[in-house]
C-alpha cells in the first residue's frame, strides 16, 4: 500500500585544510564516501548569495508537500550500516552532568537560553527556481565550519540547491550571528542516487564570516554515530507551516521509538511542521547549558500521523558525511 510522507521543507516562488577529529568508530571500508557538491566556493559567489537573501525573501515561505516513498518502499530502501559507537563532545562542554529530563514536549517554543539558541538556525536556499527554508545545527568539527541538516535540504528531485545559507539564532527576522554561505554541500550516496529516506542526512561547510569560523562565533553541538535506539532525545527546529510561522525556535522531547511502517528511522512524538527539516535531535541534552550530542535530524512525517516526526539513524553513512565535511577547507 502506498504510504505518503511529507518532507519538512518550506518553499516560495521568487524572482530572484583541517585536521580530522579522531575517526574511530566504523571499520575501514564500511563507510562509503559521501557525494560532494561545490556551492558558493569563491568570494564573489559568496557575496552574491549573501546579497540575495533579503529579509523579505526569507520571510515569504510556503509549505512544500514532497513526494512520498514508492509502493513497497520498506523492502526497497537500504538499511544504514552500523559500526562502533563514536562521539565527539560539544565545543566548550564541561564535565557537568546531564540534568534530569524535562517533561515531554510535542512542539513548544524554546524559552530557555544556552548554546542551542545560537547553534540552531534556519537554512535558506533556492531549488528549481523557488526559495526554500529548512533548519540546521552547527556542530563541533575540525574546520569549525560544519552545519548538519537533512539530505533533502541540500538536494531534492535530483538537483542540488543553490543560494544556500545558514542563519544561526534566527529570531523574528533578526540574524544576531550573521548569515553564512555554504562553500560545499555533502550528502549520502543513497540520498544522492535515489533519495532513500533512510539516508536523509547532509552537511554543509560554510565560509568564514568577517574572518571568523562558524563554531568560534556560535559554538558547536556534539555529534554521535552508531548509538543505541529508543533513547530520550530533544529535537529542535524552525517550523514555518501552521500553526507555526518560522519566527522562533521550537522543540520537542521524549523517548524515541522505531518506525514500524516504511523506514528504519527513529520516531518521536512531535508536532513540528514544514521548515523544521534538518533540525537537530540530541542525546544527553542539558537544559541549563543548551548543549547536547546530535544523533539525528528532523526528516519526514506520514500525512496520516501528523503528531509523529521521524529522523534517520546516524550510522556509518552519516558518519562518513560528517567526517568528510569536517576535513574540507572552508575557504
Amino acid at each position: 500500500m502506498h504510504r505518503a510522507v511529507v518532507l519538512l521543507s518550506i518553499l516560495t516562488l521568487t524572482t530572484g585544510g583541517a585536521v580530522l577529529l579522531p575517526a574511530g568508530g566504523a571499520q575501514a571500508g564500511v563507510r562509503p564516501r559521501p557525494t560532494q557538491h561545490a556551492a558558493a566556493d569563491t568570494v564573489s559567489e559568496q557575496r552574491q548569495v549573501l546579497t540575495y537573501w533579503t529579509e523579505q525573501r526569507m520571510e515569504a515561505a510556503q509549505p512544500l508537500d514532497a513526494p512520498g516513498p514508492k509502493k513497497g518502499a520498506k523492502a526497497a530502501l537500504g538499511e544504514p550500516a552500523e559500526g562502533n559507537p563514536w562521539t565527539a563532545p560539544p565545543t566548550g562542554a564541561t564535565r557537568a552532568g546531564v540534568e534530569p529530563q524535562a517533561a515531554r514536549s510535542s512542539g513548544e517554543p524554546w524559552t530557555g537560553s544556552g548554546a542551542v539558541v545560537k547553534t540552531t538556525g534556519r537554512i535558506f536556499f533556492t531549488t528549481q527556481g523557488r526559495n526554500a527554508s529548512c533548519s540546521g545545527s552547527a556542530v563541533t568539527s575540525a574546520n569549525k565550519s560544519v552545519v548538519l541538516t537533512a539530505g533533502h535540504c541540500v538536494k531534492l528531485n535530483g538537483t542540488f540547491h543553490t543560494n544556500w545559507v545558514f542563519v544561526p539564532g534566527y529570531n523574528n527576522g533578526n540574524r544576531p550571528f550573521g548569515t553564512w554561505a555554504a562553500t560545499k554541500l555533502l550528502t549520502t550516496q543513497q540520498w544522492n542516487a535515489s533519495e532513500d529516506i533512510n539516508f536523509d542526512v547532509a552537511a554543509a561547510v560554510v565560509a568564514p564570516l568577517e574572518g571568523k569560523a562558524l563554531v568560534d562565533v556560535v559554538g558547536g553541538q556534539g555529534v554521535a554515530f552508531n548509538q543505541g535506539r529508543r533513547q530520550q532525545m530533544y529535537a529542535f527546529g524552525y517550523p514555518a507551516a501552521a500553526p507555526y510561522d518560522g519566527s522562533k525556535l521550537i522543540y520537542c522531547s521524549g523517548r524515541t521509538f522505531d518506525d514500524f511502517l516504511a523506514s528504519e528511522d527513529h520516531g518521536l512524538t512531535c508536532n513540528m511542521t514544514g521548515g523544521s527539516s534538518g533540525g537537530p535531535w540530541m542525546l544527553n541534552f542539558n537544559e541549563s547549558t543548551g548543549l547536547g550530542t546530535q544523533n539525528s535530524v528532523n526528516s519526514f512525517k506520514y500525512n496520516f500521523a501528523p503528531n509523529w516526526m521521524f529522523g534517520p539513524y546516524f550510522g556509518n553513512e552519516a558518519q562518513s558525511v560528517y567526517q568528510a565535511a569536517q576535513s574540507t577547507n572552508a575557504l
